[in-house]
């Protein structure tokens, strides 16, 4: 192997390890929650929203490099060549980089609560942070009892969202809290997508994973009903009279839900192929959420 395909093999575990494109999963909640905001009152905060953004990318990636510590203490993550911990080495530095990641994530949303003069933001968001924080941190551990994907739609679905609208209305919205049960639903997909390929790994420590506990035949069953709620809610609310037609734009993003159905499917037992399934799941989410943000900032 030359040296140049070793820099190459190198360059890709960083990428993996840094996860840029599950930093949607943060970004996501901001947008749509505050193009409902400004959907319903004609205004929009920038400051506090681009504060917002910022803090969220950093919060999340507190929680990823916090996951890779609390992963490698079970064993996880043994075989995860991305893991951080696996490539620097140092469990102690990726620990401190982690917490510094949320203390100025923190700070950036006791910002907006300054502004506001109003300390629910805050409230909100560290609710969020104990969530992601009992997910993996002993001795919670709860993403290991199979309780992940619920923890993930509360933090990043209602919880997440109702911050988001909060910080530009200083008030609560029917319709946010609708959409966000989508959203949430479409995040959770990415971590149940992500455990298809790592089946021996989970039950060797003792994780029992929604994918453990169902088997992976019956969980890709499984799939295309959560993914067909995504559009089935989104139907029912315009039915409702709660989101406007525009929203069903969210349709767009059909063909990325098929593909990620067929493509598990069909691979759901062959850890080599299905181990980019969340890489589909987390375009889902992308798409669906784009599709579905620029549906409440369209004229009605």
């Amino acid at each position: 192997m030359t040296t140049k395909t070793v820099e190459h093999s190198t360059n890709k575990l960083w990428l993996a390890a840094i996860k840029p494109p599950m930093y949607s999963v943060a970004i996501m909640p901001i947008l749509i929650g505050t193009a409902i905001a400004v959907a319903e009152t004609r205004t929009l905060q920038a400051g506090i929203f681009s504060t917002f953004v910022f803090s969220a990318i950093l919060i999340l990636a507190w929680e990823n490099l916090s996951n890779d510590v609390f992963d490698s203490e079970t064993g996880v993550d043994v075989n995860k060549h991305h893991s951080l911990v696996n490539l620097t080495h140092n469990k102690s530095l990726v620990f401190w980089l982690g917490n510094l990641c949320l203390a100025t994530g923190l700070f950036g949303i006791g910002a907006i609560a300054t502004v506001q003069q109003d300390p629910t933001v805050v409230a909100i968001i560290l609710v969020c942070c104990v969530l992601g924080y009992i997910y993996q941190g002993p001795p919670f551990r709860l993403s290991y009892q199979g309780w992940g994907e619920i923890l993930c739609f509360f933090a990043f679905g209602p919880l997440a969202f109702a911050a988001a609208y909060y910080s530009q209305t200083k008030a609560w919205s029917g319709t946010n809290l609708a959409a966000s049960t989508i959203v949430g639903i479409s995040t959770s997909l990415i971590l149940l997508c992500s455990h298809f390929h790592q089946v021996k790994d989970d039950e060797a420590v003792g994780k029992r994973s929604p994918i453990v506990r169902m088997g992976t035949a019956r969980a890709a069953q499984l799939l295309p009903w959560l993914c067909g709620s995504l559009y089935a809610l989104t139907g029912l609310f315009v039915w409702l009279g709660m989101f406007s037609l525009w929203t069903l734009l969210i349709f767009g993003s059909l063909p990325t839900a098929i593909k990620l159905c067929q493509h598990v499917g069909a691979n759901h037992n062959k850890p080599e192929r299905v181990s980019n399934c969340k890489f589909i799941a987390v375009s889902l989410h992308f798409w669906s959420g784009i599709f579905l943000g620029i549906g409440f900032l369209l004229p009605t």
